[in-house]
C-alpha cells in the first residue's frame, strides 16, 4: 500500500508543505499494518506506553534530547522565556513559555484568535461536513462532548480542529474573551490523533482521553473549549481559574510530551471563520497557524 503523506497549507508562508512526522515509522507501523493493531489495545486502551514515556521524559537524563531535537526540528530559540540551555527535563523543554510578544494577538472585541500553534481544520457548518479525515463519517457531537443536550446546542455551529505536533508550541489559549467555567474531565484512551490514525477512524478523537470548558462570552456566546489527550500524552493541565474572567489570547493551560489536539465549537450563526481557513478546511487540508492569528469574526 503506498504510504499517503501528511500535507498541509502554511498560512504564512502561502505553500503547501509535507509534514515531518515525529516517531513516524511506529506510528504508521501501529495503526496501518495487522501487526501493529494487534498492540493498539494495550499502547492506547492501558496507556502503558504513554505513562512509560512521559516518565521517562521527567527523568533528568531526558534533559540530553532537548538540544538535538531543536536542531533536527529547527526551533527558533530566540522566542523561548528560558535558555535552551537551562531545561531540567525534555518535559520541562516540552512545554515551555515563551517571551511576552512572541505570539501577537489579532486585536479586535469581535475577532477570535487560534487557541495554539498547530495544523488547523475549520468547520463552518460541522454537521454539513463529511469525509473530513475519514469518507463519509461525520463528527460525532453527542459523543465527544457526553452531553447529548450540550450537543443540541452546538448542532450545525462551528468548529475548528487545531492538531499540535511534538515540535509545536504545546500551551494553549483562549480564543476569545469571556468567562470560563469549570473544566469537566471525560476519561478515555490514548490514541494518535496524527492523520494516519484518523484516516482510519475518526471516532478517536471522542475515543480519547479529554477536558471540556465551557466560556461565556460577550461576543460569542457560549463556547466550548476542549482538549484532548492522546498517544504520549496523558497529561492535560488548566492552569487558569474557573469563574475568572480572562482576556483573549490568555493562557488556558499545557499538555505535556507528545502531539495533541484543541478542538473549538461555536454555536450556530456565532462566527464567521477566516475565509483561507473555510476554503482550505472546505478541501479537507489543514492549515498551520500560530496561536494569535485571526480565526474569525463574530457572527
Amino acid at each position: 500500500m503506498p504510504v499517503e503523506p501528511i500535507r498541509y497549507f502554511h498560512r504564512a508562508k502561502q505553500v503547501i508543505e509535507t509534514e515531518k512526522v515525529y516517531g513516524e515509522n511506529w506510528v504508521r507501523w501501529t495503526y496501518e499494518s495487522k501487526g501493529g493493531s494487534l498492540l493498539l489495545h494495550a499502547l492506547a486502551k492501558r496507556h502503558i506506553a504513554s505513562w512509560y514515556y512521559g516518565w521517562r521524559m521527567n527523568r533528568p537524563s531526558s534533559a540530553n534530547k532537548v538540544l538535538p531535537f531543536i536542531v533536527e526540528y529547527n526551533l527558533d530559540v530566540d522566542e523561548f522565556a528560558k535558555s535552551a540551555f537551562i531545561f531540567k527535563t525534555f518535559n520541562d523543554f516540552f512545554y515551555r513559555a515563551l517571551k511576552p510578544g512572541a505570539r501577537p494577538v489579532a486585536e479586535g472585541d469581535r475577532v477570535a484568535i487560534l487557541p495554539a500553534d498547530g495544523r488547523h481544520l475549520a468547520l463552518q457548518n460541522v454537521d454539513a461536513a463529511a469525509g473530513f479525515y475519514v469518507k463519509g463519517q461525520r463528527f460525532d457531537l453527542a459523543s465527544f462532548l457526553g452531553d447529548a443536550e450540550l450537543a443540541r446546542k452546538f448542532a450545525g455551529g462551528s468548529m475548528l480542529i487545531s492538531r499540535l505536533c511534538p515540535v509545536d508550541y504545546h500551551r494553549f489559549h483562549f480564543p476569545v474573551a469571556g468567562t470560563p467555567g469549570e473544566p469537566r474531565l471525560i476519561n478515555g484512551f490514548l490514541y494518535s490523533v496524527s492523520p494516519i490514525a484518523l484516516r482510519r477512524k475518526l471516532e478517536y478523537l471522542w475515543q480519547n482521553k479529554r477536558m471540556v470548558t465551557l466560556v461565556e462570552s460577550p461576543g460569542f456566546g457560549q463556547i466550548a473549549v476542549c482538549e484532548i489527550g492522546a498517544t504520549m500524552v496523558g497529561s492535560i493541565f488548566q492552569s487558569f481559574v474557573p469563574g475568572r474572567a480572562v482576556a483573549k489570547g490568555e493562557e488556558k493551560g499545557l499538555f505535556k510530551f507528545g502531539g495533541s489536539c484543541v478542538i473549538t465549537l461555536f454555536q450556530p450563526g456565532k462566527i464567521k471563520f477566516d475565509a483561507d481557513l473555510v476554503r482550505h478546511g472546505s478541501d479537507g487540508l489543514e492549515v498551520y497557524a500560530r496561536m494569535g492569528e485571526r480565526l474569525g469574526v463574530a457572527g
